[in-house]
């Protein structure tokens, strides 16, 4: 399937992939997992070969079809589905719902997003604070939470990488899983924490003038042309600052924020969101949404140039 999505649903519309369940409300954590694909358990069996059993590891398999999911330690302790997103319960009840779920590379990675109830205005801009719930069952990677903020209008992400407060929650799949999951429901907090930053970091963007010479500048730095470049690669680079100089200095819905480092954080986020790459690989949007909630280099690296400016 396109970007290795298996299965999913997404509330409303369909996703950014064109693939699965379009639902008219968002679900309970229950019914997301259901719709999702998601309702099935992992099993850890031993390994064995010609020569007996391998000690030490154990194979990590789906119940529903036994697809092989990855191979971990002894150590290894498995979060289930349900465990893993089932202390977001008790924040639905303040409001949060589920947009959208669904699982990558066969049942390898899985991931929920809840829209929380509270919204910043920043600028006349809404932002919306989401919460990505991910785990991986293939050894790779940890239970993760992350904060990422939408900018409503156009859909686009705003996780900048603040020194000032974490924007994500992690616990590896060893020791007291039960108590480590009870520490995420503090995510509430940090996510509150994380948005006031965010909010306060931007009104300081928003204050901080840059002229038509200067932002082209910058985009320079984002979008550098080495001195050994093909004429092939330079063709390609100025194709990509004309497309982001585009959307500075021509997208309607930002030319009412004024010129400033707050506007150019948007274009470079417009770009990086949803800008055609040059060359489209095979996992390029799988690789796109993942940095949903890892995070943008390029956002971030954006961040950094308007700080060092100012």
């Amino acid at each position: 399937m396109a970007a290795n999505v298996e299965t999913m649903f997404s509330v409303r519309e369909k996703p950014w992939h064109g693939l699965g369940t379009i639902v008219a409300e968002a679900p309970t954590s229950q019914e997301a997992l259901r719709l999702a694909g998601l309702d099935w358990n992992v099993c850890q069996r031993a390994i064995h070969t010609n020569a007996g059993k391998i000690n030490g590891y154990k194979a990590n398999i789906r119940d529903t079809d036994g697809q092989c999911l990855g191979v971990v330690t002894d150590r290894y302790k498995v979060v289930q589905n349900t465990e893993a997103f089932a202390f977001t319960d008790s924040l639905l009840g303040e409001g949060v719902r589920y947009e959208t779920a669904g699982s990558l590379q066969n049942g390898r990675k899985v991931w929920l997003l809840a829209k929380l109830p509270s919204e910043f205005m920043v600028a006349g801009d809404r932002i919306s604070p989401y919460l990505v719930f991910s785990n991986t069952h293939d050894g790779s990677g940890a239970v993760r939470v992350t904060v990422t903020p939408i900018r409503v209008c156009c859909n686009n992400t705003l996780n900048l990488a603040l020194e000032t407060a974490p924007r994500s929650f992690s616990m590896v799949h060893t020791g007291d899983i039960k108590g480590k999951i009870g520490e995420a429901r503090k995510t509430l907090f940090m996510a509150d924490r994380y948005m006031e930053s965010l909010s306060a970091e931007f009104e300081k963007l928003r204050r901080q003038e840059i002229t038509e010479r200067q932002a082209r500048d910058y985009m320079e730095m984002l979008l550098p042309i080495e001195k050994d470049a093909s004429p092939v690669t330079v063709r390609n680079i100025k194709k990509l600052r004309k497309d982001m100089e585009t959307r500075y200095f021509d997208a309607p819905d930002l030319k009412e924020l004024g010129d400033n480092a707050y506007r150019f954080i948007n274009a470079v986020s417009d770009f990086a969101t949803h800008a055609d790459p040059i060359r489209r690989t095979k996992n390029y949007k799988k690789n796109l949404f993942m940095k949903t909630y890892e995070g943008n280099p390029m956002i971030d690296r954006a961040y950094q140039i308007m700080r060092n400016a100012a």
